[in-house]
């Protein structure tokens, strides 16, 4: 019998020889980019291209809430995705075919403008197809990230792995509201297309970059990349269901999220109808409460890190703290529709988004951990289950805050007596959220987490 070395394949490479399994934290930093190009094409139709609708066509604003409305809803199939994420593959392939397809449909979402001008049944139906596709691309590049980030991302590093990509998405959004916003200046419907097309055709070339020889890297063990792949559907889904905590996280995200996008939609037409700023304006205003998000994320990760371990559940008390500032800011802007223009809008705006960034990277700290306690190696279905409530939540609140602006108009006869109504409602649902939140973890299962490396940006576990 022949004694001699078994070759070593890249995903049994040894550690001794220098290999270590799973992604490092510049692949981690690489996946983040997908994220980003994500983030800037998304602002573009969900933000920007709402603005032009509501106020450069003078559409009714339930027309762009139901087309976001339209790509939230194809993403209610997530559990679906989630349960399917270990059945093998290229992962990288999904991600790059998703990434086209945004690009692709969001230019021409930004195409049917020119449409609406000449036709508007016409430009509804190109919309209304874009729109689906849109939702099509996000599901195809995003869960498949998430599939590959979740199998070849050490436990150890996928509470901060998430982290690290949500913040990267957060700063593809800042940086794109501020160049789009300079490009679109003096606004036209077609210079909106070519900026539209030059930012889908970057988020496609950097994907690519990203995402280069990522699933060549050595993987985990074998426990480990398949875990979850043993349930059947109907049993996954029924378990986590059965999770009383998993439940009551799930109304939580469900909650929150429902709060935080409602004023999505209508923030840019605020802008431009109460304080007369242009669709640039409005744009980079946009940016400004995205650079706020992006604060409040960083400031819980560092807590995360230097104060985590002797604070038990700081993750819930920075989402209960994100959520009443949340609330605090929209009363904020309630004011602000009464005394505008004279009224400190940028730094409303930025508070709100520090507010939200406190209380959504707390919760993705959270749901790391309890994504980890399933019964049957669940994971998967569990980020698809949450994930499915943040669409479902996502494409309500924006069709609800656009529907809550035109009955506040027909009640009230004034733009911003219309506006204020739906910000007060939100408040109150960010108020209802973290009372919710309260009742999470108090059993302590989120009480022991174990303690930040030192080179780790932990969130608040």
């Amino acid at each position: 019998m022949s004694m001699s070395a078994p070759a070593l394949s890249p995903d049994r490479a040894s550690p001794r020889l220098g290999f270590r399994p799973g992604l490092g934290w510049l692949d981690i930093l690489r996946l983040g980019l997908v994220q980003a190009a994500l983030g800037a094409i998304v602002v573009l139709t969900n933000s920007t291209l709402n603005r032009v609708m509501i106020v450069e066509l003078g559409l009714a604003a339930i027309i762009p809430g139901l087309l976001v409305g339209v790509h939230y809803a194809v993403q209610i199939t997530r559990p679906l995705w989630g349960h399917q994420s270990d059945t093998g593959g290229s992962r990288t392939r999904w991600i790059l075919i998703g990434m086209a397809l945004l690009a692709l449909s969001g230019t021409m979402a930004s195409a049917s403008t020119l449409l609406f001008a000449q036709s508007p049944a016409l430009g509804l139906i190109v919309a209304f197809i874009a729109y689906i596709l849109i939702g099509i691309g996000i599901g195809a590049s995003g869960t498949s990230l998430l599939a590959l980030l979740a199998l070849r991302t050490p436990p150890e590093r996928r509470a901060t792995a998430a982290t690290i990509t949500w913040m990267m998405m957060i700063l593809g959004i800042i940086i794109t509201s501020i160049v789009t916003g300079i490009a679109l200046e003096p606004y036209s419907h077609l210079r909106l297309v070519q900026v539209t097309a030059a930012t889908g055709a970057v988020a496609f070339g950097l994907t690519g970059l990203a995402v280069l020889g990522i699933e060549r890297k050595p993987a985990l063990s074998a426990p480990q990349a398949t875990a979850g792949t043993t349930a059947r559907f109907s049993d996954s889904l029924r378990e986590v269901w059965h999770d009383g905590e998993a439940r009551l996280f799930t109304l939580f995200i469900a909650m929150s999220m429902l709060a935080y996008s409602t004023q999505d939609l209508i923030l840019e037409p605020f802008a431009g109808l109460l304080f007369g700023l242009s669709p640039g304006q409005s744009t980079q205003l946009s940016g400004m409460q995205h650079a706020g998000v992006f604060a409040g994320m960083a400031v819980v990760g560092l807590g995360g890190l230097i104060v985590g371990p002797r604070v038990p559940n700081l993750s819930r008390i920075f989402i209960i703290a994100g959520c009443v500032g949340s609330a605090a800011a929209l009363t904020l802007l309630c004011l602000a529709a009464s005394m505008a223009p004279d009224w400190p809008l940028a730094v409303n705006i930025f508070g709100l988004g520090f507010a939200n960034g406190m209380f959504a990277v707390a919760a993705i700290g959270t749901m790391m951990a309890l994504a980890a306690q399933g019964q049957t190696g669940n994971a998967g279905m569990r980020m698809g289950v949450w994930g499915a409530a943040q669409a479902i939540a996502f494409g309500l609140g924006g069709l609800l805050g656009s529907i809550g602006v035109d009955i506040g108009r027909r009640l009230t006869g004034a733009d911003g007596s219309a506006f204020a109504l739906v910000f007060a409602l939100e408040a109150v649902l960010f108020l209802l959220s973290a009372a919710v939140a309260l009742r999470i973890g108090r059993a302590g299962r989120l009480s022991h987490p174990p303690a930040p490396r030192p080179h780790s940006l932990q969130p608040a576990e």
